[in-house]
């Protein structure tokens, strides 16, 4: 009963993380489709996928006490309810607003959907089996990144960009009976703890200030909100140290191991998660192919992943998994650096080699990073060391993301993205490269700071 409790388990999570990135890679090629549908400029077309990870940023700390307090089952069960909503509420979405709406209300349930996930899979999983666990589900991110392209560019080529949510509805539904028949009981961790609602109102605005000023950091208002935002966060992690039941235990970064893990996940994000969106724009307006194309290519570097991330993760279980990290961050470096010169005369053969090299850094850093975060705290905190590896992931991504914006609003203003601006696109993707390589170079050293590190499961709660 056990064991299939805990192949049930895996199997929900790798389904949850399948479908909630086959939607999130669907849209990279989506988008271009929905800002011609709906008249964006780059600015807003760009919004498109940053909204919901800004959200996603937002609810996750909190998610993470909660999940911890009402059960990590429930609030998966919850977090795949609401992204249903909104999922379903996109497809009906009729302008620009009520799209980004809906994209909102599909943050909130990944948000828990991802801190929930991780966290009951860490929770039902033997420790020496942890590894493996991890692994099998971060397959299935990289699965979902492999196949979205081809299925979601078949999608939007042939019906339209609305079909890329109706095809992922029944597949939530699905996931929903799993775990209401398949996994009974639930694990709580913090439930005798009151909910830190003034600690989730500090962070949630400071981190949606920071962000959103982050996009817009060539206005007033933009360095303005990250000022404030920079200031609320400081009060926040002041504010969390003198509380009984904070929203996070500030005091696990106190642990080196925990620590490094996490600044090498946020660089790591932060370096690579808008590489798909730049070469998905060199494909569709400096090549001019279409999506269907686009998307043919791109599952080069989920795929090499996708096979990567379960031996990455069984090696975790016997090899320090942060010097995996590093290595696995080393190759991804590279990737960076080749693509640092990407223009409408780079040969194919070369932007392939560096997805391959890509695919094999990231599926070499992700599992191994992601074990030593969770490995890192008691039992008693995964739910926060979950809340914590997701934030800093997502942290990531939507940096990277507001770095893309940033940059291709200062090259191009105003102006629509589409193949007449080409050499635009060029000069902004190739800024964005060269910044990320360097923050890509701070992930090594984090990774390697982490390896000398012997701190572990010595983390207690304030008094």
């Amino acid at each position: 009963m056990e064991f299939d409790v805990e192949k049930s388990v895996v199997l929900v999570s790798f389904l949850t993380s399948f479908f909630a990135v086959f939607l999130a890679a669907g849209i990279v090629i989506g988008v271009p489709s929905i800002a011609n549908e709906f008249g964006m400029n780059n600015v807003v077309q760009n919004w498109i996928i940053t909204i919901a990870l800004l959200v996603v940023a937002v609810f996750t700390l909190p998610a993470g006490q909660i999940s911890g307090k009402f059960g990590v089952k429930k609030s998966l069960v919850a977090g795949v309810i609401v992204f249903l909503i909104g999922s379903i509420g996109a497809c009906l979405s009729f302008s620009s607003t009520s799209f980004l709406f809906f994209r909102v209300i599909q943050g909130i349930g990944g948000a828990f959907s991802n801190v929930a996930s991780m966290a009951m899979v860490v929770q039902a999983i033997k420790p020496q089996n942890r590894g493996k666990a991890l692994g099998f589900t971060v397959t299935g991110v990289y699965l979902a990144g492999s196949l979205s392209p081809v299925i979601c560019g078949f999608l939007v080529y042939n019906f339209g960009w609305r079909a890329m949510f109706y095809f992922t509805i029944p597949f939530f539904v699905l996931c929903i009976a799993l775990m209401i028949l398949r996994i009974p009981g639930d694990w709580k961790t913090y439930e005798n703890d009151k909910i830190d609602s003034i600690g989730y109102l500090i962070y949630g605005i400071g981190i949606l200030l920071f962000i959103y000023g982050f996009t817009s950091l060539m206005t007033t208002m933009g360095k303005l909100c990250v000022l404030i935002g920079f200031i609320l966060l400081i009060v926040f992690a002041y504010y969390e140290t003198r509380v009984n039941t904070p929203a996070f235990n500030m005091r696990l970064f106190k642990n080196m191991k925990f620590t490094s893990s996490n600044v090498a996940a946020l660089c790591s994000y932060l370096a690579v998660a808008s590489l798909t969106t730049i070469l998905n724009y060199h494909f569709q307006y400096v090549r001019g192919w279409n999506a269907q194309m686009a998307g043919l290519i791109l599952i080069v570097t989920p795929i090499i992943m996708a096979i990567m991330a379960p031996n990455s993760g069984r090696l975790s279980d016997r090899i320090h998994p942060q010097k995996l990290a590093a290595i696995g961050m080393a190759i991804a470096t590279l990737a960076l650096f080749i693509l640092i010169f990407l223009d409408a005369n780079t040969p194919i053969w070369l932007i392939v080699v560096a997805m391959v090299l890509q695919g094999i850094g990231m599926g070499l850093f992700t599992s191994p990073n992601t074990n030593a975060i969770m490995s890192s705290v008691p039992p008693n905190e995964t739910p926060n060391a979950s809340a914590a590896q997701s934030a800093m992931r997502t942290i990531g991504q939507t940096m990277s993301l507001g770095l893309l914006t940033l940059v291709f609003a200062w090259i191009m203003g105003s102006l629509k993205l589409s193949s007449q601006h080409a050499s635009m696109v060029v000069q902004a993707s190739q800024i964005v490269c060269i910044i990320c390589t360097i923050i890509c170079i701070i992930a090594i050293f984090a990774s390697l700071v982490g390896i000398r590190s012997k701190d572990e499961f010595n983390i207690e709660k304030p008094a």
